[in-house]
């Protein structure tokens, strides 16, 4: 199974994030552009917080809020959990899975943000080293 710096490295996207200040409604469109679901929250390097679109419907929407005149400091989700790349991908499924969360932050040693995991890309490597393994099972067994 590739490791969680291979994942991070995979994906090869720009890192997408908002700075604190920035508007709920920036933050949506800038998710719009990238195709993603959750943004890190960054304050020049240093990660504040984590805002997806679960804190758009339960903190802006559903409490009346307007994405326009709302600040993403507001509602971000401010204790994030991460990891580092030293963990394993089956730790960040027990991680998401134990804490109810579907996006993690990923770390370098010295705290650096590399990027973000989603619970759809740790299924999809999930899924892909079980494929694997099935494959070179039937070759075995088939000779």
């Amino acid at each position: 199974m590739r490791t969680l710096k291979q994942l991070i490295e995979s994906k090869n996207k720009r890192l997408a994030f908002v700075t604190p200040d920035q508007s709920v409604l920036r933050a949506l469109e800038i998710m719009a552009e990238v195709d993603v679901g959750a943004l890190l929250v960054l304050d020049g390097t240093q990660l504040k917080g984590v805002f997806s679109e679960r804190d758009y419907a339960r903190k802006v929407i559903l409490q009346g809020k307007a994405s326009r005149n709302t600040a993403v400091s507001e509602v971000m989700s401010d204790k994030v959990i991460s990891v580092t790349t030293e963990q394993s991908i089956e730790d960040c499924m027990a991680i998401m899975t134990e804490k109810h969360i579907r996006h993690l932050p990923v770390l370098d040693r010295e705290g650096g943000v590399l990027g973000i995991v989603s619970i759809g890309d740790i299924i999809k490597e999930i899924l892909n080293e079980q494929q694997f393994v099935i494959t070179q099972l039937e070759n075995y067994i088939t000779g």
